[in-house]
């Protein structure tokens, strides 16, 4: 896959992306005959991978911030970005066997690619088949914690949990497995009835923090709620 890249473009096409995807940047420019020379190498090459990996070009004439954020010195210029990150690179115009090994160096390995299925899957036994490759894979623990609360089973989704280091998904996910609530309850009157005890009472507490996750940081109530647990607490 090939896609022309602009500055107003390239965080929806190569950083979005590349969370997914490999993502090959070239810059290039009209007037470069070494560009003209390892465009079409390049593009086969990638094209070769069956969308295992995305090349996109950039025009540094017509996109200067792309190449500033890059500090490009001269071109063509070649970056690889996996998950938001400048992973490789090199500048100039090469052979296509070099170009083969850049692009192969980008390609999931049988683990990697066997991981991403079971994943894509989203079943139970996907994501235990998963946790077998990868026991501290994040995505795998989530999927399964959340399904896990969906059948009542809170306490093993608290359990594989507990088993990575927190994050704002996890956060969230555990305050589902601690909190039983109907899905048509704003809150408003647990949380107040709550806040006199959230001192004294480490489980009230708690349940007052999980409310506050579940509700969200868009949901204009939590910032005023976290300052009166903060006004009660100290």
């Amino acid at each position: 896959m090939v896609i022309d890249v602009t500055d107003a473009t390239f965080q929806t096409e190569v950083i979005e992306r590349s969370h997914t995807v490999p993502v090959i940047v070239d810059l290039w420019a009209p007037w470069c005959g070494p560009c003209r020379t390892l465009g079409p190498i390049i593009e086969k090459v990638v094209e070769a991978t069956g969308g295992k990996v995305v090349l996109v070009k950039v025009d540094t004439d017509q996109n200067p911030a792309i190449s500033q954020a890059f500090e490009v010195q001269s071109i063509p210029a070649v970056y690889a970005l996996k998950d938001g990150a400048v992973v490789d690179g090199f500048m100039g115009a090469y052979p296509e066997h070099v170009v083969q090994q850049f692009v192969d160096s980008l390609l999931p390995t049988e683990g990697e690619a066997t991981l991403a299925a079971l994943l894509a899957e989203g079943t139970e036994g996907a994501f235990r088949a998963a946790l077998e490759i990868e026991p501290g894979n994040e995505d795998a623990i989530v999927g399964l914690a959340e399904l896990l609360i969906a059948r009542g089973e809170n306490e093993q989704a608290l359990q594989f949990l507990a088993r990575i280091p927190e994050s704002d998904r996890t956060r969230h996910t555990a305050a589902k497995a601690r909190v039983h609530v109907a899905p048509d309850d704003d809150h408003e009157a647990t949380l107040i009835g709550l806040l006199d005890q959230v001192k004294a009472d480490e489980v009230a507490r708690q349940q007052y923090v999980d409310l506050l996750e579940l509700m969200g940081p868009d949901d204009p109530r939590t910032a005023a709620y976290r300052k009166k647990l903060t006004a009660r607490l100290f």
